[in-house]
């Protein structure tokens, strides 16, 4: 099992996304982002959180079981690099739920993000 421990903290950082946006959402500090989980969401936090870890699970055992491949490397960093970038988004999620960034700074980052949007539409 050559990839156990990158798999563990995959399945562990999709754990503490699903729970850091339920308390995001719950609390009106952001909404979810993917439509599908956000339908769940609506349901419930169980639903939702049930889905998370059953994907998180299937994608352990895909990895447990077929690691040695090169494909599940390569799966594997590129879901790792999502999750860590999805960290952030939750940390900086957290400072602005918290104050510590400022309403301006904000303001400009989702101009920002919405010129590049539309850059790329």
């Amino acid at each position: 099992m050559p990839l156990a421990m990158p798999t563990v903290l995959l399945f562990g950082l999709n754990l503490l996304d699903a729970l850091l946006t339920i308390v995001w959402v719950r609390s009106g500090v952001a909404t979810e982002g993917n439509q599908l989980m956000a339908v769940l969401l609506d349901i419930g936090n169980a639903p939702f959180l049930g889905v998370k870890i059953a994907i998180g699970a299937v994608a352990a055992v895909v990895l447990f079981k077929w690691g040695n491949r090169p494909l599940a490397r390569y799966g594997l960093a590129v879901a790792l690099a999502v999750y860590i970038g999805l960290m952030g988004i939750h940390a900086f999620t957290g400072m602005a739920a918290f104050g510590l960034v400022s309403n301006e700074f904000i303001e400009n980052v989702t101009r920002f993000h919405n010129e590049i949007l539309a850059v790329t539409a």
